[in-house]
């Protein structure tokens, strides 16, 4: 009798252990199958060039220990690289020229009259074919946080817009929320008052005293994640007013700047960038004491280049535009559990690309829109590979106005009919146009170019 009490017990308890098994194997699967929430840090005008782990002279520990954690690009490019088509295009995956952005909104209503003074497009007195570009995003193109929500998302907007006045914000394209959003492209100081008043119909910087506006938007983010509380996944964009000017360093950056021996514009440009450092920190860090770090995906984009410097890369924000120093940006993935620490890839992306990978993260499947431009880089994020293609630019200020990225090549087109071409892989500064030399490259990229233009450019 004992011996049969035992075994029914002995079965009880083996069953038992097993049903407690297979519910902890579905509480497992359900934790590991949670969607991630997002965290996208958009930075404005920040060289590629301008971090610790490239150039001492900066110092941004939380950078670089970012890219000790995760994925760095190391060629991320902008399609149009300038404040407002940047955003547009990072936005809806689109090449910003075809739905005619191809400059910054002007947001001075001076500077509107001055270039043509119409309201839904802007011309530019320096630009040799006088091509218009809009002044605002069109609400009918699609974002990435309308498609988020699309998979149960909540977004969130902090900072810089620059795609179009009230009717046009955040808010109504796709964003739940909003903190830190004006009219203006740009500060006119990061000590209050930040904004013209005309700039901040809103009344956003009312409030502060003695802040600086990259910690304002910082403590708003800090907010956000320590007080989130709803069941659904949540995605933050965090677009930063700097490092673009006014150059007002914090002072505290500032004079350790300056006993390091920088000066004038550059050591308060690099205490922008230092701040915006402890920001990148401040982030993460609040995702560590709210206990998601774990399952949250951290994203860092510069939106062009900066207007210091971009050695060793040429150009910048101001004067070849379409070099390296312009249209390479700082860019920077850490997916917990996807990206591997401390890996670094080769491959050319654009910011278009972030669209459909935000789309895949989201929804666990590939992104099948058709209108957009970008492809998903989530094999590279895999430490995949991704099929070669071609990777275009275009931007209506000046002569120099297309080029197109071909693996290791680079074809830059002007107006006046000049080209040049370089190999960026071994002459990443740009020093060698080999136009009259590599016969074949340049023919081969030159049709490739002309007809991506009359596939894509609109007439006008």
């Amino acid at each position: 009798m004992r011996i049969v009490v035992f075994g029914v017990l002995f079965f009880l308890l083996l069953f038992s252990c097993g049903e407690n098994k297979e519910k902890a194997e579905v509480v497992q699967a359900t934790v590991t199958s949670k969607k991630p929430n997002i965290v996208l840090l958009f930075v404005d005008d920040w060289g590629w060039a301008d971090v610790g782990f490239r150039n001492t002279i900066f110092h941004t520990p939380n950078i670089d220990q970012l890219k000790k954690d995760g994925l760095n690009f190391e060629r991320a490019y902008i399609a149009t690289p300038t404040c407002s088509p940047s955003r547009a295009s990072l936005l809806t995956g689109k090449e910003p020229v075809r739905f005619q952005m191809t400059r910054h909104i002007i947001d001075n209503k001076e500077k509107v009259n001055q270039a043509g003074g119409n309201k839904e497009f802007n011309l530019w007195p320096k630009d040799p074919v006088q091509r218009p570009s809009r002044n605002w995003l069109p609400l009918e193109e699609v974002t990435y946080a309308e498609r988020l929500k699309d998979f149960g998302y909540y977004n969130m907007f902090i900072g810089k817009w620059h795609l179009g006045e009230e009717k046009y914000h955040p808010i109504h394209q796709g964003f739940d929320a909003q903190f830190g959003t004006t009219n203006a492209g740009h500060p006119r100081s990061y000590y209050p008052p930040f904004f013209k008043k005309e700039q901040d119909p809103m009344g956003f910087a009312n409030d502060y005293k003695d802040e600086y506006l990259t910690d304002v938007l910082t403590e708003g983010a800090e907010k956000f994640i320590s007080e989130y509380d709803k069941k659904q996944p949540f995605m933050l964009s965090m677009w930063y007013y700097s490092v673009h000017g006014p150059f007002v360093g914090r002072k505290d950056w500032l004079e350790k700047y300056k006993a390091e021996g920088l000066d004038d514009d550059y050591a308060e440009y690099a205490a922008m960038v230092s701040v915006m450092d402890e920001s990148v920190g401040r982030v993460r860090k609040a995702l560590v004491q709210k206990g998601i770090s774990e399952n949250t995906v951290v994203i860092l984009l510069s939106d062009q280049g900066g207007k210091f410097t971009n050695a060793p890369l040429s150009g910048g924000k101001i004067g070849n535009t379409l070099g390296e120093g312009g249209a390479r940006v700082p860019f920077i993935v850490n997916y917990p559990g996807v990206t591997k620490s401390g890996t670094t890839s080769n491959t050319p992306v654009q910011s278009v690309d972030l669209y459909p990978t935000l789309v895949e993260i989201a929804s666990g499947k590939e992104c099948n829109d058709n209108q957009i431009n970008g492809k998903s880089i989530m094999p590279l994020l895999k430490g995949e590979e991704m099929a070669p293609r071609n990777l275009y630019f275009f931007r209506s200020y000046e002569d120099q106005y297309a080029s197109i990225v071909s693996g290791d090549w680079k074809l830059v087109k002007y107006h006046s009919g000049k080209f040049q071409l370089f190999n960026v892989a071994k002459d990443i500064s740009e020093k060698s146009n080999l136009i009259d030399v590599e016969f074949h490259h340049a023919a081969t990229l030159k049709t490739d170019l002309q007809n991506w233009e009359t596939e894509a450019v609109p007439l006008y």
